[in-house]
C-alpha cells in the first residue's frame, strides 16, 4: 500500500469512526455543540478529559467558549469582533475558520510548519507584516509552541491596529502561579513530563494575564463564569469531570487582549 493510499485509508476510517460515534451518542439530546449544532447524550472523550469533544466537528472547550463569547456577550459579539475586520489567524482550526472567514473583510491564515496556510510565519518575527495591518489576531494554543513567546506577544501588538484585539488561549496548569519553562528540557519525553506535550516548550500559569498586560494590552478574560449554568452545561463550556492529570487545563479561558495605545 502506498503512502498516499494509507493516508486516504486512515482518512476514510476516521470518517466512518466519527460518523458511528456521532450516531451512537445522538440520543437523548442533552448537550449541543454551539459551532456545528450537533446534539446528543454527551460529547466524546480524549486522553485528558471525559466528554468534552464534539463527535462531529471535534470542537473542544476552548473553541466553544470562544463561540459562546461571540454569541452571548454583546461587547465580544460577531458584529463587534469579527464582522468586516481584517484578521490574521495562526494555526487555524477548521471548525471555526470557515465561520470567521465568511464574516471578515480580510482573512489571512498563518503557520510556521503547516503548508495549508496563506503565510509561513514565525509569530515572534513577523517582519513581512507591516505595523498596524490587522484588526484581529487569533492564536489558540499556539504560544506554548513558540520559542520566544514574549517576543511573539510584542510582534502581535505591533501588527495590530489601534484598538485591535488579539484573542489567545493557552494551556494553563491548574493552581500553577507562575509560568514554568526550562530551556534545558529538550527531549520529547521530558517535555511531555513537564509541559504536558512533546512539542510544548512551557506550561503557562495564572500569571499569563499579567504577562500579556505587561506588553501593553488590556485583557478581558472569558471562562465558564461568564455564562449561566444551563448554557455551560448545554454547550459543555467546562469539563463535566475534572481531569486528575496534574498538567491538565481544567479551567479553560479565552483572553481578549486589546491594543489601547500605540507606543511612542
Amino acid at each position: 500500500m502506498t503512502i498516499l493510499s494509507k493516508k486516504v485509508y486512515r482518512h476514510v476510517v476516521n470518517i466512518i469512526r466519527d460518523s458511528y460515534t456521532s450516531i451512537i451518542l445522538s440520543s437523548p439530546k442533552i448537550v449541543k455543540c454551539n459551532i456545528c449544532l450537533w446534539e446528543g447524550r454527551n460529547f466524546s472523550s480524549d486522553l485528558w478529559h471525559k466528554h468534552i469533544n464534539c463527535p462531529r466537528c471535534h470542537s473542544s472547550i476552548r473553541q466553544r467558549l470562544f463561540f459562546a463569547a461571540l454569541q452571548h456577550i454583546e461587547l465580544l459579539s460577531f458584529a463587534n469582533v469579527i464582522s468586516n475586520k481584517t484578521i490574521l489567524h495562526f494555526a487555524p482550526e477548521y471548525i471555526i475558520a470557515s465561520f470567521i472567514k465568511s464574516k471578515a473583510a480580510k482573512y489571512v491564515t498563518a503557520d510556521y510548519f503547516r503548508k495549508d496556510c496563506d503565510l509561513k510565519l514565525d509569530m515572534s518575527h513577523m517582519e513581512s507584516i507591516k505595523s498596524e495591518s490587522f484588526d484581529i489576531v487569533i492564536a489558540f494554543d499556539v504560544l506554548e509552541h513558540v520559542p520566544d513567546y514574549q517576543m511573539a506577544l510584542k510582534e502581535v501588538y505591533r501588527v495590530l491596529c489601534l484598538n485591535g484585539v488579539a484573542i489567545f488561549t493557552v494551556p494553563q496548569q491548574d493552581n500553577l502561579k507562575r509560568t514554568y519553562e526550562d530551556s534545558s528540557i529538550v527531549s520529547s519525553k521530558d517535555r511531555t513530563k513537564y509541559f504536558g506535550q512533546h512539542d510544548h516548550l512551557r506550561i503557562f500559569g495564572d500569571d499569563f494575564i499579567q504577562i500579556v498586560m505587561s506588553k501593553g494590552f488590556s485583557v478581558t478574560v472569558v471562562d465558564e463564569s461568564n455564562f449561566p449554568d444551563h448554557t455551560v452545561n448545554k454547550y459543555v463550556l467546562f469539563p463535566p469531570i475534572l481531569s486528575p492529570n496534574p498538567l491538565a487545563t481544567n479551567y479553560r479561558k479565552v483572553f481578549f487582549c486589546k491594543k489601547t495605545f500605540n507606543p511612542s
